[in-house]
């Protein structure tokens, strides 16, 4: 009878499916928003044992449309205002496991000023920006993220605007986590969600996603088989940095100047600069290869940078906890009022 009753009593075990809604998903064919819905499920089961306790927020976009085919609480939000309602969840609700999701425009023009304060505050949430250089849902207009120079229906000269580049963006806000991952390397984008998941903090996590219709391509370099390994630098903690058709490339530091060397002229791997997750002033150097106009460096994937530290919902929290419990509490308005309080005759 006893063990009939903690059986009864045990968490289900979940898998991919559970976490599938029942509305039909309605996104381009081709969209990359299929490979990272795809994902997000197959991982979940992994970490969650109750559809109950996970959240997903997102804002306006295409990719915002990702909580109507979870099958977990979520909410549909206000454009750019997602991870200030999904950083209230958190607060509110501390057990919950909460996910932000948010395209490029949502999170990097209106919400850009929510985006940066989320980082430095750091409550504990995972962050998902799907990345595909466009505003899809507004029919093709440039966004934040576009190259100069794009020609677009808003642009139809070109872009005079100097992108954002995002990862630079997170480290300069104070991100305690930041990833980049791809639409079309699913073991890769697994392996991405189940770090930002361990991670204490907010976990921010870039996706290169490819808009079929409006954008197609623009991540090409980094998918294609023919070009992948040349154009593509997969970084893994305590590993050294090669890269190329058949590992033949490295990267080096000169003092903090990346160089790319050729290891069939001699150079040893034990030479090479070695990824350390912790070290930011490095990550900031990784960040910056998407950016360098004078030399061809290959694109960054993986976690660039981590460190744990204090989350804003856990402080809020003990705030609270110590308010409760000291002794010949304050009324309301004395807290609000102050010290310094004049009354005017």
């Amino acid at each position: 009878m006893e063990t009939e009753t903690l059986e009864k009593n045990a968490p289900v075990k979940l898998v991919p499916k559970d976490f599938a809604s029942d509305q039909e998903v309605k996104w381009c064919p081709g969209c990359g928003d299929y490979s990272i819905l795809k994902q997000i499920q197959t991982v979940l089961p992994e970490f969650v044992t109750e559809k109950e306790k996970v959240v997903f927020i997102s804002g306006i976009g295409c990719s915002s449309r990702f909580p109507y085919y979870m099958d977990t609480y979520g909410m549909h939000s206000i454009h750019g205002r997602a991870t200030a309602i999904a950083t209230g969840v958190k607060v509110a609700n501390p057990d919950l496991n909460v996910w932000v999701i948010g395209g490029d425009g949502d999170l990097m023009s209106i919400g850009g000023n929510h985006f940066i304060h989320m980082l430095r505050r750091n409550p504990d949430l995972k962050l998902i920006m799907f990345n595909n250089q466009i505003y899809g849902l507004t029919k093709g207009q440039y966004s934040p993220t576009s190259e100069k120079g794009k020609v677009t229906k808003s642009t139809p000269f070109g872009s005079v605007d100097e992108p954002f580049n995002p990862a630079e963006l997170a480290l300069g806000a104070k991100a305690s986590f930041f990833a980049r991952t791809l639409d079309r390397d699913p073991k890769h984008q697994q392996e991405i969600f189940r770090k930002a998941n361990q991670h204490r903090g907010t976990s921010f996590i870039e996706v290169y996603q490819n808009c079929p219709v409006f954008n197609d391509g623009a991540f090409a370099l980094y998918t294609e088989k023919t070009s992948k390994k040349e154009e593509s630098l997969f970084i893994e903690h305590g590993q050294p940095l090669v890269f190329g058709p058949t590992e033949n490339l490295g990267i080096k530091l000169d003092g903090f100047n990346p160089v790319i060397v050729d290891l069939a002229e001699g150079v040893s791997k034990d030479d090479l600069w070695v990824h350390d997750e912790n070290d930011k002033n490095k990550a900031f150097i990784l960040a910056r290869f998407a950016d360098m106009k004078r030399d061809h460096f290959p694109r960054p994937f993986g976690v660039f940078y981590r460190e744990e530290r204090a989350c804003f919902d856990a402080d809020v929290q003990q705030q609270i906890d110590e308010a409760k419990n000291k002794k010949g509490r304050m009324p309301l308005n004395q807290i609000l009022s102050g010290n310094k309080t004049w009354t005017i005759a």
